[in-house]
């Protein structure tokens, strides 16, 4: 019989997913090789032939996307799936033209196609854009849920960058879980605040084997999304956040509204400091194309370790990586923080960035004033280390979801930010999970 040659287009994540789901067993296909963007450094590795399966005993290379054009003319590729996310619609009609000019067909993978079922209540919690609030929101359900008395497993979105094999299945529930796995900054960003929670979180790469683990220890599941992509899981709550500091974004970006369009509830974040008129738009598209969802109205309270510790000083601000990269956000709530507090200024890292740093400051320009925390690697964290205690400024604001001070030597004093999710008015999130489920 021959074989349908595939290439997946992905970013470490959903190609993965992707394939487990649907090729890995299926005979009529050939999945010839992986192309990867948006992460530095995962291009170049094989998927090992362990999670390839028995159809692939040689594995699958990853390739930098590109080489795509080459790939499918090259390998004679039939068909090439699109599989990673946070993308406008515009740069995803890009590829497709870009792959079809090169003979192939182009393919969006639906969830019916991807989506995994579970044997204990689903709670998905997903967003329009990265650096939406699905984190603090995330936070929140998982603490609603426990006050309920449910025993919450948390599983995210993959970020497997390193050994792939090693991190098929992972869990983590205490600090040293952190270091066993080796995880890159962008990891301990989304762990560390389950962990700080008393709470357990799963990643990897295979996520029929991970929803399978979980299931043994939870009464309920949450699934904690990523980069804006939609469920790996049938849900029976779906839960999307907004950004009214990027109104519009919600029916112009993929899958971003695949999820606005699917949502059960939206939150509507940042309501204390986007414009009214950024948030009636989204409430607008809201009650357009999915009128039958509830709308929850937010707010993501800032608070800091030692705030007047901040008038008056020189500060260097350090964001969550992702919002400021491919989320596109020029600041993040350390930035906020700075403003609120009385910095009597914001000192831009930009002329100290060394090595891959000065690299990210160059291909994401709409960052100046802050610096994105980016460790996808020990190098790369060295360089953010370097970067930070070459700055003149008196205090680092950290607006990072991690630590930093956990995974670097630090020449100043560091202040943390942090932020939680409040809601405005009615519905509350915890009126609605009662409804659902109970208790």
């Amino acid at each position: 019989m021959s074989r349908t040659k595939v290439i997946i287009m992905g970013a470490a994540g959903r190609d993965f997913h992707n394939f487990n789901v649907f090729f890995r067993k299926r005979e009529e296909f050939e999945v010839v090789a992986f192309t990867a963007t948006q992460i530095p450094n995962i291009e170049g590795r094989l998927y090992p032939p362990a999670l390839a399966g028995d159809l692939y005993p040689k594995g699958i290379p990853i390739y930098p996307e590109g080489d795509l054009a080459k790939l499918i003319k090259e390998q004679e590729v039939q068909r090439v799936v699109f599989a990673y996310s946070d993308v406008s619609h515009e740069y995803v009609m890009h590829k497709a033209s870009q792959v079809m000019a090169a003979g192939a067909d182009f393919w969006l993978m639906g969830p019916l196609s991807t989506m995994l079922k579970s044997t204990k209540p689903i709670v998905s919690v997903c967003a329009v854009r990265t650096g939406s609030g699905k984190s603090q929101t995330t936070r929140k359900i998982i603490s609603i849920l426990r006050e309920m008395g449910k025993n919450v497993v948390s599983i995210r979105h993959p970020m497997p960058y390193g050994n792939l094999e090693e991190q098929a299945c992972q869990r983590f529930a205490t600090y040293e879980d952190l270091d066993r796995y080796n995880c890159t900054i962008e990891e301990r960003e989304e762990y560390e605040p389950h962990i700080d929670l008393g709470a357990v979180i799963y990643a990897g790469v295979d996520y029929e084997k991970i929803l399978r683990e979980a299931e043994k220890e939870a009464d309920i599941i949450v699934w904690d999304g990523g980069n804006n992509d939609f469920p790996f899981y049938f849900s029976d709550l779906q839960i999307v956040v907004t950004d009214p500091l990027r109104p519009g974004h919600e029916v112009t970006y993929h899958p971003g509204e695949t999820n606005f369009r699917s949502a059960d509830v939206i939150v509507i974040n940042k309501e204390d400091v986007a414009p009214f008129e950024a948030i009636e738009e989204i409430r607008a598209h809201a009650m357009e194309i999915n009128p039958d969802a509830r709308i929850v109205d937010a707010v993501s309270s800032i608070f800091v370790e030692d705030g007047q510790a901040i008038r008056g000083k020189k500060v260097v601000v350090v964001e969550d990586g992702p919002t400021l990269t491919h989320g596109g956000m020029a600041f993040g709530a350390g930035y906020i923080a700075a403003k609120k507090w009385g910095a009597s200024e914001i000192i831009s890292p930009v002329p100290y960035a060394v090595g891959s740093i000065k690299q990210t400051f160059e291909k994401y320009n709409q960052t100046k004033n802050v610096l994105p925390a980016m460790g996808y690697s020990d190098v790369q964290i060295q360089e953010l280390e370097e970067t930070l205690n070459s700055i003149p400024a008196d205090i680092i604001i950290i607006g990072t979801p991690i630590d930093l001070r956990r995974v670097m030597k630090l020449n100043k004093l560091a202040l943390r930010v942090k932020y939680e999710l409040q809601e405005i008015g009615m519905p509350t999130l915890k009126e609605i999970i009662k409804e659902r489920f109970g208790g």
